[in-house]
């Protein structure tokens, strides 16, 4: 699913963590060799361009991706530690147009989007909200319809660290900063497989700087692509799990996308 697994994670975080708030209202000469060994390992490992190729091509290809101009994902996202089960609909067109919406029991609707322009966000506590500075700009590149290629001229760098495990798989530990950012996230890829397996990464929403982990899985085909259908995400000591029953390619309404009157009223 085109641009799907790094927007995907991206996105969701922000408004997870409004989920979350309803509920919780020097190294040593002796390391030396040890670092020189690591570097001399690292120069045997597959570049990072060549491990996002092979995931690229494992999940349908660049040109299964290119056909799509549009998608919609449907499912459920749990968190199990306080109860709380809700409705998770994204729909996203390209360039980089992106509307999530999450119906909580008890709380109401929770949405964010981008609409080429804008990074927005509504929720029943806050109210509506615009996204600016380092958010902003994050969503704008999260937003990115082919975010999932991972083109080199919209990063700094990407760079293949080390072969290591991550939540007992082995995979290949990939750097990557995106030019402007002003932190760097890891991505994992299964070895075997070559899909991508989970991420790590900083972003900054409204409660601050937030560490985020993501393990994703399930890999199913919808369509000419695969897709993880389940994503786990852990932060600030709480796990959610996302679920997708549904991908559905070239089916959205441009006008679906458009921001709600309430965004568009701080947007005047």
């Amino acid at each position: 699913m085109h641009g799907s697994f790094r927007r995907l994670c991206r996105a969701l975080t922000a408004v997870c963590l409004v989920s979350f708030s309803t509920s919780a209202y020097a190294q040593t000469a002796a390391q030396a060799p040890k670092t020189a060994e690591k570097a001399a390992d690292a120069a045997s490992l597959p570049s990072a361009r060549s491990i996002i190729d092979r995931h690229i091509k494992t999940i349908g290809g660049r040109e299964a991706l290119a056909a799509q101009k549009s998608h919609r994902v449907q499912g459920t996202m749990d968190i199990p530690a306080n109860g709380i089960s809700a409705k998770l609909e994204v729909i996203a067109a390209r360039p980089n147009k992106t509307v999530m919406r999450l119906t909580i029991p008890g709380v109401g609707e929770v949405m964010e989007g981008f609409d080429g322009t804008h990074g927005w966000s509504v929720s029943p506590m806050t109210g509506p909200m615009l996204s600016t500075g380092e958010e902003l700009a994050e969503r704008k590149h999260a937003s990115h319809f082919d975010s999932d290629l991972h083109e080199d001229a919209r990063y700094e760098y990407l760079k293949t660290v080390e072969k290591t495990t991550f939540e007992g798989r082995p995979v290949y530990k990939i750097a990557l900063k995106r030019k402007g950012g002003t932190t760097e996230d890891i991505e994992y890829y299964d070895i075997e497989s070559g899909l991508k397996a989970g991420s790590e990464a900083t972003r900054n929403t409204p409660m601050g700087a937030i560490n985020v982990v993501s393990i994703q899985g399930d890999y199913k085909k919808f369509g000419a692509t695969m897709f993880p259908t389940t994503i786990k995400q852990k932060m600030m000591g709480v796990e959610q799990v996302m679920t997708f029953t549904s991908i559905e390619h070239d089916v959205v309404d441009l006008a679906a996308l458009e921001p709600p009157p309430a965004v568009k009223a701080l947007i005047k």
